[in-house]
Formats: C-alpha cells, sequence, structure tokens
C-alpha cells in the first residue's frame, strides 16, 4: 500500500530542525504579531514578501519566502487562515492539504507552527495535519524514474520519491498523538481505496483484490471468500452472469469487523455493499472505446468498502460491521451473458437482461440477497459506480442518494456534510419502478432512457426485503476521474471511506 507520510507532534518550546517552516497569517491583518520578532530577526524580510505578493491572509493563499535572511529554515510559508470566526475542522482539513500543495515534492520534513491565532483547538490541528496526509497521496507505483514531481504533485513514494513528514509544533504538544490515531486510521483505509481505484485492471483481476482482502485478516478483520463453486451453490446467478464471458474467476468477499462487546446477545451489523466490476467492458452490449480505460474504476464501491471497513479494524471502532463485495470482469466472448437472456438470481426473481452493460445491478442484487439471508442487517448502504446518468444529474460534486428511510438518507446526508464526501438524495416511488417491468420475466436490468441513476435503484429495491433499511449511494461521478481537490489530486478520489468511517463513529457506535 502507498505509505502515509510520518505526522507527529510536540510542543511550541521544541528545537525545529525541518528546512521547511509553516506558519500562518488571519485574512487581513498584514504582519501577524506572532511573526513579528521572526521578521525582525530576518531584516524585515517577511514583512516584504507579503507587500510584493499582495498576500492578504485569504483562507487557503500560501506565500513561499526561499532562503530567508537570518533565519534557519531554508523556506518559509505563511498560508492564510481566513475569517476565523468562520472556521470549521473541515476547513482546516482543506487548509493542510494546500499547504501539502505548495510543498516542492522533494522536501523531506515540515515544521508547521500551529500558533498566534486565536481560537485554535487541538481539533484543528489534528484536521489541519489529516488533510497534509490525504494530499500527500500519490499513485506513481509504475513510473520507472522517480519523478521529481511539480508544485502540488506529491513526490514518487514507492520508487525512490519522498513522502514530506510533518512535525505540528502546538500548545498541545505530544497530547495531540494518541487522539491522532483514529485520522491515520481513516487515512490508511483511504489509501487503500485510492490504490485499488488507481491499478490497472491487468493488475487488478477479481483473483488479485480478493487476495487483497485476504491480506486484511493481518489487521483484524475476519475475511470470507465465496469462490465460483460457492456461489452456484447458492444460486447467486446474476452476479456469475456478469462474469461468465471472463477468463477471471468471479468470487464475493465478506469482511467482518466486530469492536462492540462479546455478549450472548450480539447486535446486528451495519453491511455495506460494494460493487467490485474490476473492468467493464459493457459485455456483449460493448462501450465505445473512448473513455473505455476508466473502466478499471467500475471497482470503486468495493475499494470504498474494503477502505472502511479498514478503517474501522485499525481505529478499533466499537461497532459491528461487515463489508460485502462481487469481484467480476465483464467481458464479451462466446460464454458471455447476451441481451434478451433471462437469469434467476439468487432470491429467485428473475431478470431479463436488456442491455448486459447494466451489469453492477445484478452484482448488487445477488449481494443484497446475501446479505439479508446471512449476515443479520441492521441497515445496508451499497456503493457502486452504478450509472452514467448520475453524473448528468449531479455532476462529479455529488453522490446519488436514495433510500427506503428518511432517518437513515439523513444520517447519510449528514455525515457526507461533515466529510466532504457529500450526497444528494434522488427519488424513489412506484411509477419510476412499473418502467423495469418485463413481459417474460418479473423485471428487465434497464428502464429506458429517462431517470436512468433512479431506475436502477428501483432495480436494486426489488432486492430488499419489507423492513429492511436500506441506502444506495451512486458514486460514478465521485470516485473516479475525480477532479482535483486540496486533499486530493488522484485519479481515484476514494470516495465513501471517510463517509462512511464518519457514518459510523457519529450515529451507530455504542
Amino acid at each position: 500500500m502507498t505509505q502515509l507520510p510520518s505526522i507527529s507532534f510536540t510542543s511550541l518550546s521544541a528545537e525545529p530542525r525541518a528546512g521547511t517552516a509553516v506558519y500562518f497569517a488571519a485574512e487581513g491583518e498584514g504582519v501577524p504579531a506572532h511573526l513579528q520578532k521572526l521578521d525582525a530577526a530576518s531584516g524585515g524580510t517577511i514583512a516584504k514578501a507579503i507587500q510584493v505578493s499582495a498576500f492578504k491572509g485569504k483562507r487557503k493563499s500560501v506565500i513561499e519566502i526561499l532562503a530567508p535572511y537570518g533565519l534557519p529554515a531554508g523556506r518559509v510559508l505563511i498560508a492564510g487562515a481566513g475569517d476565523l470566526k468562520s472556521l470549521n475542522a473541515r476547513e482546516w482539513m482543506d487548509i493542510g492539504g494546500a499547504v501539502r500543495g505548495k510543498m516542492p515534492a522533494k522536501t523531506a520534513q515540515a515544521d508547521i507552527f500551529f500558533s498566534g491565532l486565536e481560537t485554535l483547538t487541538g481539533e484543528a490541528a489534528l484536521a489541519f495535519a489529516f488533510g497534509y496526509g490525504l494530499r500527500s497521496y500519490a499513485f506513481k507505483k509504475y513510473k520507472s524514474k522517480a519523478p521529481a514531481g511539480a508544485e502540488g504533485e506529491p513526490g514518487a513514494q514507492e520508487n525512490g520519491g519522498t513522502t514530506p513528514g510533518l512535525t505540528v509544533f502546538s500548545d498541545w504538544g505530544e497530547g495531540l498523538a494518541q487522539a491522532f490515531e483514529k485520522y491515520t486510521a481513516v487515512s490508511e483505509g483511504l489509501y487503500l481505496a485510492r490504490d485499488l481505484v488507481n491499478e490497472p485492471a491487468n493488475v487488478l483481476t477479481p483473483p488479485e483484490f480478493t487476495g487483497r482482502l485476504r491480506a486484511l485478516e493481518a489487521e483484524g478483520l475476519e475475511v470470507e471468500v465465496l469462490d465460483e463453486r460457492a456461489l452456484k451453490s447458492l444460486g447467486m446467478n446474476a452476479l456469475l452472469a456478469v462474469g461468465q464471458g471472463s477468463a477471471q474467476p468471479s468470487s464475493a468477499v465478506i469482511l467482518r469487523w466486530d469492536g462492540t462487546a462479546r455478549t450472548s446477545s450480539r447486535q446486528r451489523s451495519l453491511v455495506f455493499i460494494g460493487k467490485g466490476v474490476c473492468f467493464d467492458t459493457g459485455g456483449i452490449s460493448i462501450k465505445p472505446a473512448q473513455g473505455m480505460e476508466d473502466m478499471k474504476g467500475d471497482m470503486a464501491g468495493a475499494a470504498a468498502v474494503a477502505g472502511a471497513m479498514l478503517a474501522l479494524a485499525r481505529r478499533k471502532a466499537p461497532v459491528r460491521a461487515a463489508g460485502l463485495v462481487g469481484l467480476v470482469e465483464n467481458m464479451p466472448s462466446g460464454t458471455a451473458i447476451r441481451p434478451g437472456d433471462i437469469v434467476t438470481s439468487a432470491s429467485g426473481q428473475t431478470i431479463e437482461i436488456l442491455n448486459t452493460d447494466a451489469e453492477g445491478r445484478l452484482v448488487l442484487a445477488d449481494l443484497l440477497w446475501y446479505a439479508q439471508t446471512h449476515l443479520e442487517p441492521k441497515l445496508i448502504v451499497t456503493l457502486a459506480t452504478l450509472t452514467g446518468a448520475i453524473l448528468v444529474a449531479l455532476g462529479k460534486e455529488n453522490a446519488g442518494l436514495f433510500s427506503n428511510d428518511d432517518a437513515l438518507a439523513s444520517q447519510i446526508t449528514e455525515a457526507g456534510l461533515d466529510t466532504g464526501e457529500t450526497a444528494w438524495r434522488l427519488p424513489l416511488s412506484k411509477k419510476y419502478n412499473k418502467t423495469i417491468d418485463s413481459k417474460l420475466a418479473d423485471m428487465k436490468n434497464i428502464g429506458g432512457r429517462d431517470a436512468g441513476s433512479i431506475t436502477a435503484a428501483q432495480f436494486l429495491q426489488r432486492f430488499v426485503n419489507s423492513g429492511t433499511l436500506w441506502a444506495h449511494l451512486d458514486i460514478a461521478g465521485t470516485a473516479m476521474a475525480s477532479p482535483a481537490t486540496d486533499i486530493n489530486h488522484s485519479w481515484g478520489s476514494g470516495y465513501g471511506v471517510r463517509l462512511l468511517d464518519r457514518f459510523c463513529e457519529k450515529f451507530h457506535e455504542s
């Protein structure tokens, strides 16, 4: 897995050692009072830099001073914090990412002086360090030479590049280290998800993905694998139909974490289900060549579930949860499913295949049945890069959210707002449901051109039992080919890991 940067915490009285020092300035204060002594030692260099760059301290603005006269640090950065009254933890996280983005790739270590501003808290310092670490991610595994990197581009980590570390100097000193362990756990889950999404499909085949999930047993997760033989015996024919055209065998993997007190009356599980189509050609209904390379990311739902489960295990979350992923490859061949075929799902419901490129819902249909039959769900959340239509509706700023329960939908929405992994709720109704009725089977796997994301969710809802709390996140616009943000410049964003972790922490931990 891509390596996280080293992040440590110490007191303001400790001796700085890094060649790069970072200080903060509030909006509109010129040379901050806490930097005036430093400015005097530099012969007015800081004041001159602020004047020349017209630096106003606006949030996430950063100025860089190289080789400042009279100062021990070879590089000084001053980061704008903006209006202090409106700062919250999420914005401190973004500031951390913005500062990391201004670090040259060859920076080995940075000292951050978290002082001099009113209303500073330990939580703000933790959030800053968290954002710094998230922005440090770079997937350079297949670069034969370590790239030098550019501003905003972290250097290679797995082939000789640097991973700039961070020391946070503050009034809270080393006391923040223990509190930061939670953030480290979530970062590791997010890095795992990003790594999985970024891997090429010739490497991350269903068996390889399965092997990487087996390795999570070392992190405290219970791992169970259902191979093709087991899937056939369970009648999971919808999932198997998607992969039957591929030379790669399909599988389903169950990840379990129980951080609750072990009693005779165990709690039911929060169940997270992820679509894991390791490559999606569209099958016989083959996709256009342009952009098909992006379909290596069609397993981002499974990656998010894996990352979230790792985060729960690493921080020993007091919750009982299960992650369930279906790992398949959708290929055209003489054994592939065809338009017009009818398959019988594990639930017994029959599905007429009109388009083999609407395959993710077939995988999730059987996983929903398995979860309700075998995993004692308290609730179920499905995550999938399910439809291109969700990009038409919401672009890349929000995932599409569907749910049969208002309270569950509100919890997911709130967790999304807390983390910045936002979701927008879309409707479900009987009128939309009628569009997937089939004359030959119980349902067809597409509902026509209109409301494609909604009809896909309606399809999934047919496999949710009455009384089961369920929500679905369509993450096709947010999980891959992601727009650059303050905390991510990676093609795979890892969307869903922080949202699910926050959802557990805020609403479901004992």
